[in-house]
Protein backbone atom coordinates (compact mmCIF):
# COMPACT_ATOMS: atom_id res chain seq x y z
CA UNK A 1 0.00 0.00 0.00
CA UNK A 2 2.74 2.23 1.12
CA UNK A 3 4.47 1.77 -2.27
CA UNK A 4 1.56 2.81 -4.24
CA UNK A 5 0.73 6.04 -2.27
CA UNK A 6 4.79 6.73 -2.81
CA UNK A 7 4.16 5.95 -6.78
CA UNK A 8 1.19 8.48 -6.74
CA UNK A 9 3.44 11.35 -4.47
CA UNK A 10 6.31 10.72 -7.37
CA UNK A 11 3.57 11.21 -9.77
CA UNK A 12 2.43 14.43 -8.30
CA UNK A 13 5.63 15.56 -8.10
CA UNK A 14 6.63 15.02 -11.81
CA UNK A 15 3.14 16.68 -12.82
CA UNK A 16 3.76 19.59 -10.78
CA UNK A 17 6.99 19.83 -12.10
CA UNK A 18 6.31 20.18 -15.49
CA UNK A 19 4.05 22.35 -14.94
CA UNK A 20 5.48 24.63 -13.53
CA UNK A 21 8.61 24.45 -15.90
CA UNK A 22 5.83 25.09 -18.49
CA UNK A 23 4.46 28.33 -16.90
CA UNK A 24 8.14 29.56 -15.91
CA UNK A 25 8.87 28.99 -19.92
CA UNK A 26 5.43 30.97 -20.82
CA UNK A 27 6.88 34.10 -18.03
CA UNK A 28 10.20 34.16 -19.52
CA UNK A 29 8.96 34.33 -23.37
CA UNK A 30 6.50 36.95 -22.55
CA UNK A 31 8.89 38.84 -20.29
CA UNK A 32 11.37 38.69 -23.06
CA UNK A 33 9.38 39.73 -25.60
CA UNK A 34 7.49 42.80 -23.92
CA UNK A 35 4.28 41.80 -25.25
CA UNK A 36 2.24 43.24 -21.48
CA UNK A 37 3.55 46.43 -22.62
CA UNK A 38 1.37 47.42 -25.55
CA UNK A 39 -1.70 47.70 -24.17
CA UNK A 40 -0.65 50.47 -22.00
CA UNK A 41 1.61 51.47 -25.27
CA UNK A 42 -1.43 51.47 -27.29
CA UNK A 43 -3.33 54.29 -24.49
CA UNK A 44 -0.58 56.67 -24.58
CA UNK A 45 0.26 56.38 -28.33
CA UNK A 46 -4.36 57.05 -28.87
CA UNK A 47 -3.97 59.76 -26.78
CA UNK A 48 -1.25 61.02 -28.51
CA UNK A 49 -1.99 60.81 -31.78
CA UNK A 50 -6.00 62.66 -32.47
CA UNK A 51 -5.90 61.37 -35.95
CA UNK A 52 -6.80 57.93 -34.63
CA UNK A 53 -9.87 59.47 -32.51
CA UNK A 54 -12.21 59.38 -35.61
CA UNK A 55 -13.24 55.90 -35.62
CA UNK A 56 -13.93 56.14 -32.02
CA UNK A 57 -15.81 59.52 -31.95
CA UNK A 58 -18.02 58.53 -35.34
CA UNK A 59 -19.47 55.66 -33.14
CA UNK A 60 -19.66 57.12 -29.68
CA UNK A 61 -23.24 58.16 -29.85
CA UNK A 62 -24.94 54.73 -30.66
CA UNK A 63 -22.15 53.75 -27.94
CA UNK A 64 -23.70 55.82 -25.26
CA UNK A 65 -27.06 54.47 -26.41
CA UNK A 66 -25.97 50.93 -26.36
CA UNK A 67 -24.00 51.34 -22.56
CA UNK A 68 -27.11 53.27 -21.17
CA UNK A 69 -29.61 50.52 -22.51
CA UNK A 70 -27.39 47.56 -20.89
CA UNK A 71 -26.25 49.34 -17.98
CA UNK A 72 -29.90 50.40 -17.21
CA UNK A 73 -31.42 46.85 -17.99
CA UNK A 74 -28.65 44.76 -16.52
CA UNK A 75 -28.91 46.46 -13.05
CA UNK A 76 -32.87 46.47 -13.43
CA UNK A 77 -32.93 42.54 -13.97
CA UNK A 78 -30.65 41.11 -12.33
CA UNK A 79 -28.95 43.02 -9.52
CA UNK A 80 -31.66 41.74 -6.94
CA UNK A 81 -31.17 38.04 -7.52
CA UNK A 82 -27.70 38.12 -7.58
CA UNK A 83 -27.68 40.36 -4.23
CA UNK A 84 -29.52 37.59 -2.51
CA UNK A 85 -26.77 35.14 -3.83
CA UNK A 86 -23.53 37.55 -3.03
CA UNK A 87 -25.33 38.00 0.64
CA UNK A 88 -24.43 34.72 1.58
CA UNK A 89 -20.23 34.78 0.33
CA UNK A 90 -19.93 38.59 1.19
CA UNK A 91 -22.17 39.45 3.85
CA UNK A 92 -22.70 43.20 4.42
CA UNK A 93 -20.33 44.10 1.51
CA UNK A 94 -22.37 42.41 -0.87
CA UNK A 95 -24.36 45.63 -1.97
CA UNK A 96 -21.01 46.93 -3.15
CA UNK A 97 -19.08 43.89 -4.59
CA UNK A 98 -22.58 42.50 -6.47
CA UNK A 99 -22.94 46.53 -8.12
CA UNK A 100 -19.27 45.47 -8.94
CA UNK A 101 -20.18 42.31 -10.24
CA UNK A 102 -23.34 43.84 -12.45
CA UNK A 103 -21.05 46.38 -13.80
CA UNK A 104 -18.62 43.79 -15.14
CA UNK A 105 -21.41 41.77 -16.55
CA UNK A 106 -22.81 44.87 -18.20
CA UNK A 107 -19.05 45.79 -19.51
CA UNK A 108 -18.90 42.09 -21.16
CA UNK A 109 -22.46 42.59 -22.95
CA UNK A 110 -21.76 46.14 -24.11
CA UNK A 111 -18.04 45.20 -25.42
CA UNK A 112 -19.59 42.10 -27.06
CA UNK A 113 -22.60 43.77 -28.66
CA UNK A 114 -20.76 46.52 -29.66
CA UNK A 115 -17.65 44.60 -31.49
CA UNK A 116 -20.27 42.90 -33.20
CA UNK A 117 -22.73 45.48 -34.23
CA UNK A 118 -21.14 48.59 -33.92
CA UNK A 119 -17.64 49.16 -33.67
CA UNK A 120 -16.43 46.93 -35.80
CA UNK A 121 -15.58 48.68 -38.88
CA UNK A 122 -13.92 51.17 -36.46
CA UNK A 123 -11.47 49.25 -35.32
CA UNK A 124 -10.65 47.81 -38.36
CA UNK A 125 -10.02 51.40 -39.15
CA UNK A 126 -7.92 52.05 -35.72
CA UNK A 127 -5.71 48.98 -36.17
CA UNK A 128 -5.40 49.81 -40.16
CA UNK A 129 -4.44 53.33 -38.98
CA UNK A 130 -1.96 52.61 -36.83
CA UNK A 131 0.06 50.60 -38.77
CA UNK A 132 0.16 53.60 -41.50
CA UNK A 133 1.33 56.02 -39.10
CA UNK A 134 4.11 53.58 -37.99
CA UNK A 135 4.98 52.99 -41.53
CA UNK A 136 3.69 49.77 -42.81
CA UNK A 137 1.80 51.43 -45.21
CA UNK A 138 2.68 47.90 -47.12
CA UNK A 139 1.26 45.68 -45.25
CA UNK A 140 -1.87 47.64 -45.19
CA UNK A 141 -2.31 48.04 -48.97
CA UNK A 142 -2.57 44.24 -48.74
CA UNK A 143 -6.32 44.39 -47.29
CA UNK A 144 -7.43 47.87 -48.44
CA UNK A 145 -7.20 50.49 -51.20
CA UNK A 146 -5.14 53.33 -49.58
CA UNK A 147 -5.43 56.90 -50.64
CA UNK A 148 -2.84 59.22 -50.88
CA UNK A 149 -1.91 62.56 -47.64
CA UNK A 150 -0.81 62.02 -44.53
CA UNK A 151 -3.53 61.66 -42.36
CA UNK A 152 -3.58 57.58 -41.55
CA UNK A 153 -7.24 57.24 -40.87
CA UNK A 154 -8.05 59.87 -44.06
CA UNK A 155 -5.75 57.55 -45.67
CA UNK A 156 -7.81 54.08 -45.49
CA UNK A 157 -9.92 53.43 -48.59
CA UNK A 158 -12.22 50.24 -49.33
CA UNK A 159 -11.72 47.39 -47.55
CA UNK A 160 -10.60 44.36 -50.00
CA UNK A 161 -10.58 42.12 -46.76
CA UNK A 162 -11.94 41.57 -43.67
CA UNK A 163 -11.08 39.87 -40.93
CA UNK A 164 -14.03 40.12 -38.38
CA UNK A 165 -16.82 37.44 -38.30
CA UNK A 166 -20.05 39.42 -38.01
CA UNK A 167 -21.90 37.73 -35.17
CA UNK A 168 -19.61 35.04 -32.94
CA UNK A 169 -20.95 34.20 -29.44
CA UNK A 170 -18.09 31.99 -28.71
CA UNK A 171 -16.75 34.82 -26.51
CA UNK A 172 -19.92 35.79 -24.51
CA UNK A 173 -20.38 32.03 -24.07
CA UNK A 174 -17.19 31.59 -22.87
CA UNK A 175 -17.39 34.59 -20.71
CA UNK A 176 -20.52 33.54 -19.20
CA UNK A 177 -19.32 29.77 -18.73
CA UNK A 178 -16.20 30.91 -16.46
CA UNK A 179 -17.84 33.73 -14.52
CA UNK A 180 -18.81 31.73 -11.77
CA UNK A 181 -14.94 31.14 -11.37
CA UNK A 182 -15.52 34.73 -9.75
CA UNK A 183 -17.21 33.55 -6.25
CA UNK A 184 -14.29 31.46 -5.54
CA UNK A 185 -11.75 34.26 -3.65
CA UNK A 186 -8.66 35.46 -5.29
CA UNK A 187 -7.66 32.37 -7.38
CA UNK A 188 -10.93 32.00 -9.25
CA UNK A 189 -11.11 35.47 -10.06
CA UNK A 190 -7.24 34.92 -11.47
CA UNK A 191 -7.92 31.68 -13.46
CA UNK A 192 -10.92 33.88 -14.87
CA UNK A 193 -8.69 36.84 -15.98
CA UNK A 194 -6.03 33.76 -17.46
CA UNK A 195 -9.02 31.96 -18.84
CA UNK A 196 -10.50 35.20 -20.97
CA UNK A 197 -6.67 36.31 -21.79
CA UNK A 198 -5.66 33.28 -23.51
CA UNK A 199 -8.85 33.50 -25.81
CA UNK A 200 -8.34 37.36 -26.42
CA UNK A 201 -4.41 37.01 -26.83
CA UNK A 202 -5.32 34.09 -29.76
CA UNK A 203 -7.37 36.58 -31.54
CA UNK A 204 -5.30 40.19 -30.86
CA UNK A 205 -3.14 39.75 -34.47
CA UNK A 206 -6.31 38.38 -36.76
CA UNK A 207 -5.86 41.30 -38.69
CA UNK A 208 -1.98 41.16 -39.31
CA UNK A 209 -2.42 37.75 -40.09
CA UNK A 210 -4.91 38.15 -42.83
CA UNK A 211 -2.29 41.09 -44.22
CA UNK A 212 0.34 38.70 -43.80
CA UNK A 213 -1.58 36.15 -46.28
CA UNK A 214 -0.92 33.32 -43.75
CA UNK A 215 -2.66 29.96 -44.47
CA UNK A 216 -4.57 28.79 -40.86
CA UNK A 217 -1.54 26.19 -40.32
CA UNK A 218 0.94 29.00 -40.44
CA UNK A 219 -1.61 31.21 -38.13
CA UNK A 220 -1.39 28.08 -35.57
CA UNK A 221 2.52 27.55 -35.67
CA UNK A 222 3.13 31.10 -34.77
CA UNK A 223 0.61 31.31 -31.97
CA UNK A 224 1.94 28.09 -30.28
CA UNK A 225 5.68 29.25 -30.57
CA UNK A 226 4.48 32.57 -28.74
CA UNK A 227 1.87 31.27 -26.59
CA UNK A 228 3.69 33.24 -23.78
CA UNK A 229 3.56 36.87 -25.41
CA UNK A 230 0.16 36.65 -26.71
CA UNK A 231 -1.04 34.80 -23.07
CA UNK A 232 0.34 38.06 -21.47
CA UNK A 233 -0.72 40.72 -23.65
CA UNK A 234 -4.12 39.15 -23.68
CA UNK A 235 -4.63 39.09 -19.97
CA UNK A 236 -3.79 42.99 -19.59
CA UNK A 237 -6.08 43.56 -22.38
CA UNK A 238 -8.40 41.53 -20.58
CA UNK A 239 -8.11 43.72 -17.38
CA UNK A 240 -8.59 46.89 -19.14
CA UNK A 241 -11.59 45.76 -20.84
CA UNK A 242 -12.90 44.82 -17.04
CA UNK A 243 -12.77 48.15 -15.90
CA UNK A 244 -16.40 49.38 -16.04
CA UNK A 245 -17.81 52.11 -18.30
CA UNK A 246 -14.35 52.66 -19.69
CA UNK A 247 -14.12 49.26 -21.92
CA UNK A 248 -14.86 50.66 -24.75
CA UNK A 249 -12.85 52.73 -24.69
CA UNK A 250 -10.05 50.48 -23.88
CA UNK A 251 -11.24 48.28 -26.85
CA UNK A 252 -9.78 51.45 -29.10
CA UNK A 253 -6.99 51.55 -27.02
CA UNK A 254 -6.08 47.86 -27.21
CA UNK A 255 -6.62 47.66 -31.32
CA UNK A 256 -3.67 50.63 -31.24
CA UNK A 257 -1.55 48.34 -28.50
CA UNK A 258 -2.13 45.36 -31.48
CA UNK A 259 -1.34 47.18 -34.15
CA UNK A 260 1.50 48.55 -32.36
CA UNK A 261 3.05 45.44 -31.61
CA UNK A 262 2.31 44.19 -35.15
CA UNK A 263 4.30 46.68 -36.59
CA UNK A 264 7.24 46.08 -34.39
CA UNK A 265 6.76 42.21 -35.22
CA UNK A 266 7.30 43.21 -38.97
CA UNK A 267 10.02 45.80 -38.33
CA UNK A 268 11.78 43.01 -36.37
CA UNK A 269 11.86 45.43 -33.44
CA UNK A 270 10.92 42.75 -30.29
CA UNK A 271 12.51 39.63 -29.75
CA UNK A 272 10.67 37.50 -31.46
CA UNK A 273 12.99 37.43 -34.51
CA UNK A 274 13.10 34.22 -34.99
CA UNK A 275 10.70 33.18 -38.29
CA UNK A 276 9.18 36.75 -38.18
CA UNK A 277 6.69 38.12 -40.31
CA UNK A 278 8.50 39.29 -43.39
CA UNK A 279 10.07 35.81 -43.94
CA UNK A 280 7.03 34.15 -43.20
CA UNK A 281 5.13 36.43 -45.63
CA UNK A 282 7.31 35.79 -48.74
CA UNK A 283 6.93 32.03 -47.86
CA UNK A 284 3.03 32.35 -47.61
CA UNK A 285 3.25 34.36 -51.16
CA UNK A 286 5.61 31.42 -52.74
CA UNK A 287 3.04 28.94 -51.44
CA UNK A 288 0.40 31.00 -53.31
Amino acid sequence: MSGIVESVQAKAQEVAKEDYDRAKALINDAAKSGSYLYPIKGIFYFLSHRSLWKPLLKKLAPIVTLSVGVVTGMFFFTYVPQLALMTFVNGPLAVLTTAVLVLNESSAVISFLSRNFVMQDALLDTFDGTLISRDATNLVSEGRELKSGRDPIQRLGKVLKNPFQRFSPKALIRYVMYLPLNFIPVVGTVAFIVLQGRSRGSTIHDRYFQLKRWSPNQKEQWLSKHTGPYLAFGVLATLLDMIPVASVFFSFTNAVGAALWAADIEHKETEMTDGTAPGLREAAKKAE
